[in-house]
């Protein structure tokens, strides 16, 4: 099956990163769901006007994990992923028809710094030694922006 790909850049998360464990065919895996809001700008002086994107983008495995650890409402991101409709019956047996966008890759592009400045903000913790985030595991705290990849099958 072909996918529409889609990449979202520069984009801040208008909320909280929203975590759980599912059951699926695999057995449970965590999702994590996230809006993510780009702005563009149109025309120029007087006449600019801006223009926000808002997605809705759904993580799985080990980059839901780390989205939860580590962002939160207004962190800076680039999103690249796969858009596919979604079609299904609602209570009332009517069609319904929408779009579900999965993230492959994921940028963090706040600094390490900025991101324990914002948990610290929001009253959550950062991350402990214990939790895979210690210097030789790849974690998205470090300074440079972070690239996971997730099987395009998932």
């Amino acid at each position: 099956m072909a996918h529409v790909h889609v990449i979202q850049r520069n984009a801040h998360l208008a909320g909280a990163v929203q975590f759980e464990h599912v059951n699926t065919r695999e057995g449970q895996r965590a999702r994590a769901v996230l809006t993510a809001i780009s702005n563009q700008y149109r025309g120029s002086g007087e006449a600019r006007e801006q223009m926000a994107t808002a997605i809705r983008w759904t993580l799985w495995g080990a980059q839901a994990e780390h989205a939860a650890a580590y962002l939160g409402k207004g962190s800076h991101v680039n999103l690249m992923g796969r858009v596919r409709n979604n079609v299904y019956k609602d209570a009332d047996g009517r069609e319904v028809h929408g779009m579900a966008f999965t993230v492959d890759e994921i940028d963090y592009l706040d600094s390490r710094a900025e991101g324990e400045a914002r948990r610290a903000r929001e009253g959550g913790a950062a991350p402990s030694a214990g939790d895979g985030s210690g210097p030789n595991s790849p974690t998205p705290s470090r300074r440079q922006t972070r690239r996971e990849r997730q099987p395009v099958n998932a």
